[in-house]
């Protein structure tokens, strides 16, 4: 009388190890990809327009609105009010600026 109890368990035990199994490794498939290489330094003394595409996450030719798209995503993740760093917000604005081609203030009008 023990041993069908014992198969029991042992195949209901199987069945959820391979439902456990087979939804990690679907999560592990749609979990999003790496970044592959961090770029080692710094930021530059003053910005270029290289840099500010690193920085965005875009190409050095991307249109405005690529560049403004790219500017929001970065900024949510990074925006002070969420616990960011106000340096890094402001070299993403920096970095949007230079891509969309914005001059940079020289100065107070005070």
């Amino acid at each position: 009388m023990a041993t069908p109890l014992f198969a029991g368990i042992t195949v209901a035990a199987a069945a959820l190890a391979g439902r456990y199994g087979i939804q990690a490794w679907q999560a592990f498939k749609a979990r999003p990809p790496r970044p592959k290489k961090f770029f080692v330094g710094g930021f530059q003394p003053k910005m270029t327009k290289r840099e500010a595409a690193l920085i965005l996450g875009v190409r050095e030719s991307a249109v405005a609105e690529k560049v403004k798209e790219a500017h929001r995503r970065v900024m949510i993740a990074n925006h002070p009010d969420a616990g960011g760093s106000h340096y890094l917000a402001s070299k993403i604005n920096e970095a949007k600026d230079m891509m969309v081609g914005k001059p940079k203030d020289s100065g107070s009008a005070f």
